[in-house]
Formats: structure tokens, sequence, C-alpha cells
């Protein structure tokens, strides 16, 4: 059934007012970054006026939507999406991919992976392998973690059943991932994020209070990890890398974590390993 123009202006000004009331600003403070009259987010947001599509273009740029969540503001306006989902193995993708692959060998012997924004593993180095295999299976631990096949890389850290008895400032690593998790699942709006913080929530010894809103909460730039397993410690900390100039909704949504030594008994080993 085609939607009236009625409904697109009611499901426009509800998606309008719901991103404004994300971003924590008034109609007058999204007026001034658009560059229209308060009267006409006023009139946008109760349906009284239908904007163009350049009008679209111009809130979600001062919103900072993602590209995902511009398509969806368009549809509600009545307009065809104009950002296009492309599969990383699509030919058209080839730099991309070569550039994700550059970026994962040249950062061996020490891990790194590449997931979407909702964390699933894209691509991985050889690195990755190595030391997840220090834990035992790493068929079984995914397994374990995620026996849908789905290869997910917050619930491995997360899961007990993961690598949750190996990280021994867990507690630490869980509140940040899950601080960053629930702030991007704001701020995106993305429904796979806010579907995968409610279903880590549930495990086992996860606090509530990590789901809580943080105001002024800012990410860590980087993020201490503390690997043990019998008399074996290894310390690394972490990074995370998206695309700067996207083009595509698939590579607005790549993140690139890189594990970086932390100490030199680390670095050594990491080396080691990959003799």
């Amino acid at each position: 059934m085609a939607l009236s123009q009625t409904d697109t202006q009611t499901g426009f000004a509800r998606q309008l007012k719901s991103w404004r009331a994300a971003r924590k600003l008034s109609q007058l403070e999204l007026a001034m970054t658009a560059g229209v009259s308060q009267r006409h987010i006023s009139f946008l947001e109760v349906g009284r006026a239908q904007p163009s599509r350049e009008m679209v273009g111009q809130l979600a740029a001062a919103l900072d939507i993602p590209m995902r969540e511009q398509n969806l503001l368009l549809s509600a306006a009545g307009f065809a999406p104009v950002h296009t989902e492309t599969a990383l193995q699509d030919p058209s993708m080839e730099a991309v991919r070569r550039a994700l692959d550059m970026m994962l060998t040249h950062h061996e012997p020490f891990p790194a992976t590449v997931a979407d924004r909702a964390w699933n593993l894209l691509q991985a180095n050889a690195a990755m392998g190595r030391l997840l295999a220090l834990v035992g299976d790493t068929d079984a631990l995914w397994n374990r973690v995620g026996p849908d096949g789905e290869r997910n890389l917050l619930k491995l850290v997360l899961h007990p059943e993961g690598l949750r008895p190996y990280i021994g400032n867990w507690n630490e690593v869980a509140a940040e991932l899950m601080a960053r998790t629930h702030r991007e699942a704001e701020i995106t709006g993305s429904v796979a994020l806010r579907e995968l913080v409610t279903v880590v929530s549930d495990y086992p010894g996860m606090r509530p209070e990590w789901t809580l809103t943080q105001w002024g909460y800012r990410p860590a730039p980087v993020l201490p990890v503390r690997f043990v397993r019998d008399d074996l410690e290894l310390n690394v900390f972490t990074t995370l890398t998206t695309f700067g100039t996207p083009l595509d909704i698939t590579t607005d949504e790549l993140r690139v974590e890189a594990y970086f030594p932390a100490d030199e008994t680390t670095d050594q080993f990491l080396r080691l390993l990959a003799a």
C-alpha cells in the first residue's frame, strides 16, 4: 500500500524530532546549523511543512546522521534513498578490499580485524587467528558464542564461554565496550546495535549500569586488554579506525580494530608466535 502525503509527513516529522532530541539540540540550534528558520523546523516537526529532498539532506548533515539512517529519513519524507549499500565482495569494492587487505597484512605479526558497525567479523589477519588459538580450538570457541554461525566480536569478548575467562581486566574492558556500543547505538539509531546491546546485556555477570546513558562520555583513545592463560600474560591495547570519506553504506560502517603490544614481553611473544 502506497503511503499518503500525510503518512510521509508524519513519519518524517517523528524521525526529525527524534534525531534532534538524540543530538540534544533545540529547534533554534538545529535551525542555525542547517541554515533555516526556527519556524520552518517547528513546522517540519509537526507536519505542517513538507521538506524538499535538498532540505532533508541539509538537516541530515546538520544532525550528522549516518548514511543508512539518512536513507530512512529520505524514505520517511517520500523520497527514494540516495546512498547505496554494496557488498564488500562486489567487483566495484576492489579498492576497498585491497586497502583492508593491506592494513591487515601490514599489521602482522600483531592481530587486526575488520567488522561492520554491529561488530560482525568480516576479515581478520593470521595474527588474530594465532591469538585466539592460544585459548583452544578456534572453531569451538566461535561455536560457543555464536551457535547460529554468526561471528560477532562483541559477543566473543563478553560471552562467559568466549574470551571472558582469559581477560584479566575483563570488567574494565566490558564496561568500556558496552559504553561505546550503547553510545553508538544512540548516535546512529541503529536497530542492529540496539538488538546487540540487548542480547549481550542478558549475559551472566553483565552490570545494568553499563547500558545507562553516560552524559559527557567520551571513548578512551585506546583500550588496554590483558590476556591471561596459565602462566602466560599478554598486554595489548586496541584502536578502532573508520573510513574518513565513505562513499557507500558498507564503507561507512566498516571498523578496523588493531591490537598493539603494550610491553616488550608481549611484543617479542607475538613476533615469535608468527615465526
